[in-house]
């Protein structure tokens, strides 16, 4: 519904639009298209109440331009402002005079009709907004990029596609053939450690070779432009080759560090029906893939699914709306189990693709844990960080290939304390904790970034510093002391030659946090994680799961047990962890974990939401929500606020069982939107399925 200037009085008070009357539109001094002379466009304006389409004439002279899918500029508020056109219709639902579109920015159709259901499906869910959701979905415009000539492109031939990643998985050749008949199978799968054609990238590459053999697209999301990298790689391999302009098929990379142009070439070549298949980061979700086949994400439990910005969507969310709206094969994978794709197979709502006991055994490295019992007959060595059984091993593997070393931490010494009182040290100017960069380095504050050179403790006045936390590039220090010999790699955001991507299959120690681990070809002789009781400490919820998820991608990296393969776990974690990483078993804490959180009322078992921010905001949309079975829990202080001059956020959560789900996201964005429309004061902060609850 639109006018010559739309004002939030359009709405009701409870955000649902005034009841519309349909009538032909009227001109405003301007000659109207003869064919849908109404365009319906979604501003790009975050407002809530403004989450609807609005209706603009369409002037003769763009009557050919602007088409469903490009992008304008209309006029809104006093302003010109971009937006999307949803759809053309031949009449008008606004009764009223109906204003011209002022421009269309570019007749590149960059919003498929997919996609859009998608992104209103996405914002229906997370109670957000449409607008926020195409910010995500569609890469910003590159004009020289669009301008580039197309041509008549040339076929790529289709790949011959071989299943030897999968044979070792129960239901992974079935899931395959399901593909390339054009069926629509949904699968969680735990990935096996290998060699060459069998690790994971080779298994995605097989199944998107078999879905474009079936004459479909794919999408593949990794976490990271590394694991991209390796998918890319692999299908070249399984005969998926590389987009190139002038050509008709093969795979593009979407990742937002590509740059600008790369980026929008990419997308373009997608939306323009000339790349069959899609790799990419998180953004890549929302790729406009001609005849979808088949969507897949890989590591569903990484934090880098999860989408930062408002709606705060999760990859791997997005991925099954997705596969639900365009009949497209799911597949979820990962040599971890999160919760909530667990429970996905635990409802039957997506099929196990797993391996039985005995080809795991010939598959993985042997692991062992190095716990306090296990190490009691050491004595007193027992207590130290990397203990004897552990040396003995790096010494003993190194002359058969690489040793990988994980530690949880970065930096030197990422926190210190005093040296005889043991009180943590902390910045004098603004308590903040200190932590070394250097081994002949200053302390230097985590927060202002202040060094403290006259540093003493306030409680005992000492001016003596011990570590308390060990990081990575300290762990390397002591290792290059110990095995003089042997090449040291670090490898983590935060070193001096940053992630590494891969090594070579020689004699090297190799020190990298959680997640920045190099791939060596043949795989490494052994890997010691360190520090495991850190992993397990704390309370957030799925800490238990991902603690696993970070030690089996670094033991999936090492040779299996029949080459001498062996793994370490050094340090007193959680039980139940320790020994689903010794049995390589996932799948049983994740289901686990899943009853007891049914037990307890928690997600994925529930649909939950956090509204947090100043009390009065909060408090105001908490009051405006209803849905069944609806359990408000607070609001309460924010987890870690510091109180200043004024009161801290506050954080309430609302729970409802998981039918109840859908209710909750409208009821909560129609709350959101009365809030926009009487702009109330204060600041609340809606997210529905929080990842960060404790």
């Amino acid at each position: 519904m639109s006018a010559v200037d739309p004002t939030p009085e359009q709405l009701t008070l409870d955000g649902v639009p005034a009841p519309r009357v349909r009538r032909r539109p009227r001109a405003v001094g301007v000659t109207v298209a003869e064919e849908l002379p109404v365009a319906r466009v979604c501003i790009d304006l975050s407002p809530a109440h403004l989450d609807r389409a609005f209706e603009y004439l369409v002037p003769a002279a763009m009557a050919d331009d602007a088409r469903p899918g490009t992008r304008v500029k209309v006029r809104f508020g006093g302003q010109d402002v971009d937006g999307w056109v949803l759809e053309r219709v031949e009449e008008a639902d606004h009764d009223g005079p109906l204003v011209p579109l002022r421009r269309v920015v570019s007749g590149e159709q960059v919003l498929t009709p997919a996609v859009a259901r998608l992104a209103r499906a996405v914002a229906d869910r997370w109670a957000g907004t449409l607008a926020d959701v195409l910010r995500l979905a569609v890469p910003p415009r590159h004009a020289r990029v669009e301008a580039e000539p197309v041509g008549e492109p040339a076929p790529v031939p289709p790949p011959d596609p071989a299943a030897t990643a999968w044979a070792d998985h129960r239901g992974g050749p079935a899931f395959l053939q399901h593909v390339t008949a054009g069926g629509a199978p949904r699968a969680v799968w735990t990935a096996l450690p290998g060699g060459p054609g069998q690790r994971w990238p080779d298994a995605i590459a097989q199944a998107v070779a078999a879905c474009v053999l079936g004459g479909r697209g794919a999408l593949v999301v990794a976490p990271d432009a590394r694991d991209v990298e390796r998918v890319l790689a692999a299908l070249e391999a399984a005969g998926v080759p590389r987009w190139v302009p002038g050509q008709r098929g093969g795979v593009v990379r979407l990742t937002a560090d590509d740059g600008p142009a790369p980026r929008y070439r990419a997308f373009l070549a997608v939306s323009r029906g000339l790349a069959d298949v899609v790799v990419g980061t998180r953004a890549a979700a929302f790729a406009p893939v001609r005849d979808l086949g088949l969507v897949v994400c890989w590591d569903d439990g990484d934090a880098l699914h999860a989408e930062p910005r408002a709606p705060y969507p999760h990859v791997r969310d997005v991925l099954a709306l997705r596969s639900d709206l365009e009949s497209a094969a799911l597949l979820l994978g990962g040599h971890g189990r999160t919760v909530e794709a667990q429970a996905w197979v635990a409802t039957g709502w997506a099929h196990d693709v797993s391996a039985d006991r005995p080809r795991l055994r010939a598959r993985t490295p042997r692991v062992q844990a190095l716990t306090s019992s296990e190490l009691a007959r050491e004595g007193p060595a027992a207590a130290a960080r990397l203990p004897t059984p552990a040396w003995r091993t790096i010494r003993d593997r190194l002359a058969d290939g690489p040793v990988l070393v994980q530690t949880p931490r970065a930096g030197y010494v990422p926190a210190v304390a005093c040296g005889r009182c043991r009180a943590a040290a902390r910045c004098p100017a603004c308590h903040g904790p200190l932590g070394l960069a250097r081994a002949d380095g200053s302390p230097t504050c985590g927060w202002c970034g202040r060094m403290a050179t006259d540093w003493r403790c306030d409680e005992c006045g000492a001016a003596t510093l011990r570590s308390v936390r060990v990081g990575s590039e300290r762990t390397a220090e002591e290792l290059g002391r110990a095995f003089p010999s042997v090449p040291v790699v670090v490898s983590g955001a935060r070193a001096a030659a940053g992630v590494v991507a891969e090594i070579k299959d020689r004699p090297a120690l190799v020190v990298a946090t959680p997640g920045a681990e190099p791939v060596a070809p043949s795989g490494y002789a052994a890997a010691v994680l360190l520090d495991a009781a850190v992993a397990t400490a704390g309370s957030a919820l799925g800490l238990l799961p991902e603690a696993l998820r970070r030690w089996l991608a670094a033991a999936a990296l090492v040779r299996p047990s029949r080459d001498g393969g062996v793994v370490l776990l050094v340090g007193d974690a959680e039980p139940r962890v320790t020994q689903a990483l010794v049995r390589w078993d996932p799948v049983a804490l994740a289901q686990r974990e899943l009853d007891e959180r049914a037990e307890l009322g928690l997600p994925p078992a529930v649909r939950m939401a956090s509204v947090t921010g100043t009390r009065d905001a909060v408090e105001a949309v908490v009051r405006r929500v209803s849905a069944p079975g609806l359990d408000v829990l607070g609001p309460v202080p924010v987890p870690g606020a510091e109180r200043g001059a004024f009161e801290p956020d506050v954080r309430a959560l609302l729970r409802v069982p998981r039918v109840a789900g859908g209710a909750l996201a409208t009821s909560l964005g129609a709350s959101v939107a009365v809030r926009s429309a009487k702009r109330e004061g204060g600041t609340a902060r809606v997210q529905l399925d929080p990842a960060d609850l404790a």
